[in-house]
C-alpha cells in the first residue's frame, strides 16, 4: 500500500486527496500542478482533487508566486542555475509562465555575471591553469559547465575569459572573443 493513502480503504476520496497533499507538502512546496498530478496517479477524481486544491490554495498552503520565488532565490544562490535554466524548472513544475517571469526578475544579466563569475573561480581552484593546453582544457570545462547551468553563451565567454586572463592566458590562447 503507498504511503501516502490512508491505512482505511472506505475512506472517502477527499480525505484521501488531503492526506495525500499534506503528506507531500510536508517535505517540501510543492506547486499546485504538482500536487494534480500527484492525486491524478493515485486515482483520486479530477472533480475532489480540484476541490481539495481550491482549497489548500485558499488557505495559503498551495502559493506557486511564493514557490517560485523561493525557487528561484534558493537554486541561483546555491546551485548558481541562470535564468534560462530556472525558467526551464519552473515550467517544468507547471508554475504559469507569467508567475514563473515575475520571479526571475530579480536575476538580472549583472546578477548572473557575478553568480557565473563566483562559479568560475571556485572551479578554477582545481583545475590546473599552468600553461596554454590547461588553460584551453579548463576554458573548455568551464563553459560546458556553464552552458548546463542555463548561462548565455556570450556572459560565459566573457567571464570564462576575464577569469583565465587572470590566470595568465594570452588573447590567442582563449580563441575568438565575439562567441555568442
Amino acid at each position: 500500500m503507498p504511503a501516502d493513502l490512508p491505512a482505511d480503504p472506505e475512506t472517502d476520496p477527499e480525505t484521501t486527496a488531503r492526506a495525500i497533499c499534506l503528506r507531500l507538502l510536508t517535505d517540501r512546496a510543492r506547486t499546485r500542478s504538482e500536487l494534480a498530478g500527484a492525486l491524478h496517479r493515485r486515482g483520486v477524481p479530477d472533480s475532489v482533487a480540484e476541490r481539495v486544491l481550491s482549497r489548500f490554495s485558499e488557505v495559503g498552503l498551495i502559493d506557486d508566486a511564493t514557490f517560485a520565488e523561493q525557487w528561484v532565490r534558493s537554486r541561483h544562490s546555491s546551485r548558481g542555475l541562470a535564468r534560462r535554466a530556472l525558467a526551464a524548472e519552473l515550467h517544468h513544475k507547471g508554475v504559469a509562465r507569467e508567475v514563473a517571469e515575475e520571479a526571475l526578475a530579480d536575476v538580472d544579466p549583472e546578477s548572473e555575471r557575478r553568480k557565473a563569475r563566483e562559479l568560475i573561480d571556485r572551479r578554477l581552484r582545481t583545475l590546473a591553469v599552468g600553461g596554454p593546453e590547461d588553460r584551453a582544457k579548463a576554458g573548455r570545462r568551464l563553459l560546458g559547465m556553464l552552458a548546463r547551468k542555463g548561462y548565455p553563451a556570450g556572459v560565459a565567454t566573457e567571464v570564462v575569459r576575464a577569469a583565465l586572463a587572470e590566470r595568465g592566458a594570452d588573447e590567442d590562447e582563449l580563441g575568438p572573443a565575439d562567441v555568442g
